[in-house]
C-alpha cells in the first residue's frame, strides 16, 4: 500500500534510552530504526542490526529474528516488517521493562565492521531525475534534450550487481577504450572522466512469481527501503560504447551501496503529492492510482561532498558541492517496481532498483561532475583552491542525505563514501 498510515512509532516525542539517540544531529533516532549488516572482525559471519544513535542493535540477540539471512527477512513480507518496528521501539524507549535485555544486545557501531546491507542478486539502474536527463541532454543533443519516450516509460538498464560495494570501499580507476572528436581511432587507457551519480537504491523484499506483474497499488508491498547509491561513471568511456546498447565497461566497474536500509515505513511521514508538469502527459493506467498521486513522492534532502588528497592532508573534511531532493524525480518507487514487473519479470528479495542521477533544476544542483563542470567545460573552483571537472586519484566522494518535517524527528541515511585510487595498467598491452 502507497503511503501506509502513521503510527505510534512516528511519534516525535518518543526517546531512547540509548542517549545518543537524542542527540538532534544523529542520523538515527527511535524513529528511524534502520536495517543493516554487521560483524565484529574478519572471518566472522555476518548478523543482522539495527542503527540506534551510535550504537547497533543485534536483532537475533535480543530474541526478535531467528535468522541472519537478509534477504528472507526481507521477504517475510510488510506486515511482518512492521510487528518487528513495533517490538524495536517499544524495546528501545525510555522506560521500557525490556531496557536490560536490549542493553545486553547493543555493540558501538565504532566497533563493528559493516556489509553490504543484503545479498544483491540483480540490479536495475533507473533514468528518474528528469533535470539530470535535461542537462545531460542540452550537453549533446541541445535541441532535443529529452527523448521522446522519456515522460511515457520509466527508462532503466541492467547494470552488474557483482561490482557493487559497501560505503568505504576504495576501487581503481577503470581502462576502457576512448575516442576523442580530434581522434582517427580508439584507445585503450585509464578513464579521464571518471564521476559520480547521486542516487537512491531501492531494495526488493517481497519477490513476485515470473508471469505475475505487480500492480502500482502493491508495488510498494515489494519493497523493504532505501538506500544511498553512487552508480560511478567512465564518462569518455561511456560516450564511446553506449551506442546501440547502452552502458558496459562505462559502468560495471564499481558502484557504492550505503550499509544502511531505511524502510519505507521510516519514511512514512516524509510523503508528499506527485505532479507532473503542466502540459505533461499522464502515466498510463498501470503506472498510476490515487493513493500514487497523493503520496507517491518522498522528500529527502541529499548532498555530495568532495574530499580531495590535499583536504585531507590539511584535515579537512570535505566540501559541499550540491544539494537536490528524491522529490524532484520524474518517477515514483511504486511506477518503477509496476513498469519492472509489468512484462511478467520476476523480482527477487534483495534486488536493487537505482533511482538514477538526482539532480536539482538549479545549475548548482547537478548530481553528477558531468553536469556541474559542464563536461569538463567549466572547472569546479573549490575554497581550497583546487579544481575539478572530474575526479582525480586519491579524491573521496561522500553521499549524504535526510529527511526533515515540522512535527517530526529528522531521520537520516547515514553515509555512502568511495576513494578513488590509480588504474592498474599491468595488464595493457
Amino acid at each position: 500500500m502507497i503511503g501506509a498510515a502513521l503510527d505510534e512509532t512516528h511519534d516525535a516525542s518518543l526517546a531512547s534510552w540509548v542517549e545518543s539517540a537524542s542527540d538532534p544531529a544523529t542520523d538515527f533516532p527511535i524513529q528511524n530504526l534502520p536495517f543493516g549488516r554487521l560483524r565484529g572482525a574478519a572471518g566472522e559471519p555476518w548478523r543482522i542490526g539495527v542503527a540506534i544513535g551510535d550504537q547497533v542493535l543485534d536483532l537475533e540477540s535480543v530474541g526478535l529474528i531467528d535468522t541472519q539471512d537478509m534477504n528472507r527477512l526481507m521477504a517475510a513480507g510488510a506486515t511482518w516488517r512492521r510487528a518487528l518496528r513495533l517490538a524495536m521501539s517499544q524495546g528501545l524507549r525510555r522506560g521500557s521493562e525490556q531496557r536490560a535485555r536490549f542493553a545486553a544486545a547493543l555493540r558501538a557501531q565504532a566497533d563493528v565492521e559493516m556489509g553490504l546491507p543484503c545479498r544483491i542478486g540483480d540490479y536495475t539502474d533507473f533514468y528518474t531525475g528528469i533535470h539530470h536527463a535535461t542537462t545531460v541532454g542540452k550537453l549533446f543533443r541541445p535541441d532535443n534534450p529529452l527523448m521522446p519516450n522519456y515522460k511515457w516509460v520509466p527508462i532503466g538498464y541492467h547494470g552488474r550487481a557483482s561490482s557493487i560495494d559497501v560505503s568505504g570501499q576504495s576501487f581503481h580507476r577503470p581502462l576502457g577504450q576512448t575516442k576523442g572528436a580530434d581522434e582517427t581511432t580508439p584507445v585503450l587507457g585509464p578513464c579521464r572522466k571518471l564521476d559520480y551519480e547521486l542516487e537512491l537504491g531501492a531494495i526488493v523484499a517481497m519477490p513476485n512469481p515470473m508471469g505475475e506483474a505487480v500492480s502500482i497499488a502493491d508495488a510498494e508491498e515489494h519493497l523493504f527501503g532505501l538506500t544511498l547509491f553512487n552508480d560511478w561513471s567512465a564518462r569518455d568511456i561511456q560516450a564511446w560504447e553506449y551506442q546501440p546498447l547502452g552502458p558496459f565497461l562505462s559502468k560495471n566497474f564499481a558502484s557504492t551501496l550505503s550499509p544502511w536500509i531505511v524502510t519505507l515505513e521510516a519514511l512514512q511521514p516524509f510523503r508528499s503529492a506527485f505532479t507532473r508538469p503542466e502540459g505533461d502527459p499522464d502515466p498510463m493506467p498501470y503506472l498510476d492510482s490515487r493513493a500514487n498521486r497523493a503520496c507517491g513522492a518522498i522528500d529527502i534532502e541529499l548532498e555530495v561532498w568532495l574530499q580531495t588528497p590535499a583536504m585531507r592532508a590539511a584535515g579537512n573534511p570535505g566540501e559541499r558541492l550540491s544539494r537536490s531532493n528524491f522529490r524532484d524525480a520524474y518517477w515514483t518507487l511504486a511506477q518503477l517496481v509496476a513498469h519492472h514487473t509489468v512484462n511478467g519479470c520476476n523480482l527477487q528479495s534483495g534486488d536493487l532498483l537505482g533511482s538514477g542521477t538526482l539532480s536539482g533544476p538549479s545549475a548548482d544542483q547537478g548530481g553528477s561532475l558531468l553536469e556541474l563542470s559542464q563536461d569538463g567545460r567549466r572547472p569546479l573552483q573549490l575554497p581550497n583552491g583546487e579544481t575539478r571537472t572530474f575526479l582525480e586519484d586519491g579524491d573521496s566522494v561522500i553521499l549524504r542525505g535526510h529527511c526533515e518535517r515540522p512535527g517530526f524527528r529528522r531521520i537520516g541515511f547515514g553515509e555512502c563514501a568511495g576513494t578513488v585510487l590509480p588504474a592498474l595498467t599491468r595488464n595493457l598491452c
